[in-house]
C-alpha cells in the first residue's frame, strides 16, 4: 500500500512540475497585458519624439514615410498597445513618432 501511495505522489509531483512553465507563461502574459494610460501627445517625452496620434499628421516630417505607424513599428506591443519608448503609456496604433523602426 505504501508503494502505491509513493507512486501516486511521484506521478502527481511530476505532473505538477510539468505544468509550471505553462502557468508561468499565462501569469507573465497577463502581467504584461496590464492596462496603460494613453500617451498625452502634449507631454514632454511625446513632443521630444514628435509623437502624433494619427500618422497622417506627420506627413510633413522629414523622417516620416507613407505607411509608417505605431502598429507596424518594432517598439509597439499589440497586447496592451504599449510602446517600449513610452513604457508607462499606451499609444494609438495609428500614431507615429520619429523613432519609428520597421518590425524585423
Amino acid at each position: 500500500m505504501a508503494n502505491h501511495s509513493r507512486r501516486d505522489f511521484m506521478r502527481h509531483s511530476l505532473l505538477g512540475l510539468a505544468a509550471l512553465p505553462l502557468g508561468a507563461g499565462i501569469l507573465s502574459r497577463s502581467a504584461f497585458a496590464q492596462e496603460l494610460t494613453p500617451l498625452d501627445p502634449n507631454s514632454e517625452q511625446a513632443k521630444a519624439l514628435n509623437y502624433v496620434e494619427n500618422a497622417s499628421e506627420a506627413s510633413d516630417h522629414p523622417a516620416y514615410a507613407e505607411g509608417e505607424n505605431c502598429a507596424n513599428c518594432m517598439f509597439f506591443n499589440a497586447d496592451n498597445q504599449g510602446c517600449q519608448l513610452f513604457p508607462q503609456n499606451s499609444v494609438n496604433p495609428e500614431g507615429w513618432c520619429q523613432s519609428w523602426t520597421a518590425k524585423a
